[in-house]
């Protein structure tokens, strides 16, 4: 499945003279309606606005300005360059040297392998998010309960 937006975060900053929230709800409800965004299957097309006045100390020549929180699917794809160019690495054992000096990891590099399993858990979580039916999945939530921090 294509990647999707996971439900987002927009701040936006205006004097309440200049732009009102209706404004902002209704460009936000077209990009929803024209299906602008792709979001997840199986939650909400949710876009979460604060809405809050302009500093009277920075000023800025835009009526409007303000920040946006995205966490999108297609992190997964990053993720697992990062973890492909781990493995990488970690076959030729390159750069472990300096690790290896400290005390923490002078019997074994047992968090390098731990950390690697928790990227790749993300991985598999961004993916699972794609699916339709990801709010029904079961899955080992690392505890080896068999239950996930959803319930």
């Amino acid at each position: 499945p294509p990647s999707a937006y996971i439900p987002t975060l927009n701040i936006t900053k205006a004097d309440p003279t200049d732009v009102s929230p209706t404004q902002i709800h209704k460009a936000l409800h077209r990009l929803r309606e024209r299906q602008t965004l792709r979001f997840i299957p199986w939650g909400p097309a949710s876009i979460q606005v604060a809405l809050a006045r302009r500093s009277p100390y920075v000023h800025s020549a835009h009526r409007v300005t303000g920040f946006t929180l995205f966490n999108h699917t297609s992190m997964a794809e990053l993720f697992e360059r990062l973890l492909s160019q781990y493995d990488r690495i970690r076959r030729r054992n390159a750069f472990l040297d300096n690790y290896r000096r400290e005390p923490m990891f002078q019997d074994n590099l047992d968090e390098f392998e731990s950390a690697r399993e928790t990227v790749q858990c993300l991985v598999e979580e961004y993916r699972a998010c794609e699916r339709v039916d990801y709010n029904k999945l079961e899955y080992d939530g690392g505890d080896g309960s068999g239950k996930s921090g959803r319930e």
